[in-house]
């Protein structure tokens, strides 16, 4: 690493800045970016899941169940 230190030192150092570790902190930005671009008139789960890094609508609307308890589409119904 061009940085000089490890990969877990590094984690640690952002776990302790940001709070939580860069993964989780990385898929939450990711799924509130999601939810916001779900509510654009003509977004589709497809399309949204391309914009933030998800490789395919299930990806997305897997992670998006497991951090949110609700499914892209229950999302954008209640928006």
């Amino acid at each position: 690493m061009a940085s000089g230190t490890s990969r877990a030192s590094l984690a640690l150092r952002f776990t302790e800045l940001v709070g939580e570790p860069p993964m989780t902190f990385l898929t939450g930005w990711r799924l509130t970016l999601a939810a916001d671009l779900l509510r654009e008139p003509g977004a589709t789960v497809g399309s949204v899941a391309r914009q933030v890094g998800y490789g395919s609508s299930f990806a997305l609307s897997t992670a998006f169940k497991r951090v949110r308890g609700i499914s892209p589409r229950e999302h954008r119904a209640t928006g």
